[in-house]
């Protein structure tokens, strides 16, 4: 199988002692092209830094996170902008609202938002987007903005959020979240109801470490490497076979982001 993740913050500091080891991993895994999220100044610079270091497996994403969004501001914004322009960026996020956490004041997040994805417009690039526990502010900006080309990325909601996510035309992605028993069982039900044309799957690491991993590592990080459990996953929810659950997110992934 050659897979692609869509999400990894591989410049997060736990990869810092063995981040040539990790992708090495993931390369024997079959995990053939990676996206570096960068979320923050200094993470998309160095998503940026990595992507040009290993060009056409690595790929960078530009955005500030709503868990950041206070640190954008009328001044910062132009940074961004051109961090969003580089060349070795495919996405504008990690973007969105996490009303969960609620790290940066609400009225922030939305305006953060917006601004990005006027950004995404402007740089004609798909949007990668977070949301948790803010559906309805996140889906009327969306609609507000006319978005129709991005990812729901790391999707844990249920089936209504699915849709209107589907409608708009956007893209899911599914993370290690639905190997969870505790808390991802209901996504074995949702991700039947995804197109396979719509389908992307990521890992997210270093969190969400599939926890149906046999043995389990020693660690709680998770890597690329460990994706082929997420599309296992995938694939006994959807009864379709992973080598078919593969070859679709890999298709959908180069053409929803210009992979080389």
């Amino acid at each position: 199988m050659e897979l692609i993740d869509i999400g990894a913050n591989l410049a997060h500091d736990s990869f810092d002692a063995d981040r040539d080891g990790v992708l090495r991993r993931a390369a024997a895994a079959g995990v053939a092209q990676m996206m570096v999220t960068g979320s923050s100044e200094d993470s998309i610079g160095k998503a940026i830094a990595l992507s040009a270091a290993h060009p056409g497996v690595l790929f960078a994403t530009a955005g500030v996170h709503p868990h950041h969004a206070a640190d954008l501001t009328p001044e910062t914004l132009p940074a961004l902008q051109t961090l969003a322009r580089d060349t070795h960026v495919v996405a504008v996020g990690e973007c969105g609202l996490d009303y969960f956490r609620d790290f940066s004041p609400r009225d922030l997040q939305r305006r953060a938002f917006g601004w990005q994805l006027e950004l995404a417009a402007a740089t004609g690039k798909p949007v990668f987007l977070h949301q948790r526990d803010a559906h309805e502010d996140f889906i009327a900006i969306l609609r507000e903005h006319r978005v129709t080309r991005g990812v729901a990325h790391c999707f844990t909601g249920g089936e209504p959020e699915r849709d209107a996510y589907l409608a708009l035309g956007l893209h899911i992605g599914i993370t290690g979240w639905i190997n969870d028993e505790r808390r991802g069982l209901h996504l074995r039900e949702v991700v039947k109801g995804i197109p396979a044309d719509r389908l992307l799957i990521e890992t997210d690491a270093p969190y969400l470490l599939p926890r149906d991993m046999k043995p389990a590592p020693k660690t709680r990080r998770n890597e690329p490497a460990y994706l082929p459990y997420v599309v296992r996953a995938i694939a006994l929810a959807r009864g379709e076979p992973p080598e078919v659950v593969a070859a679709a997110s890999t298709a959908n992934a180069r053409r929803l982001f210009g992979l080389g």
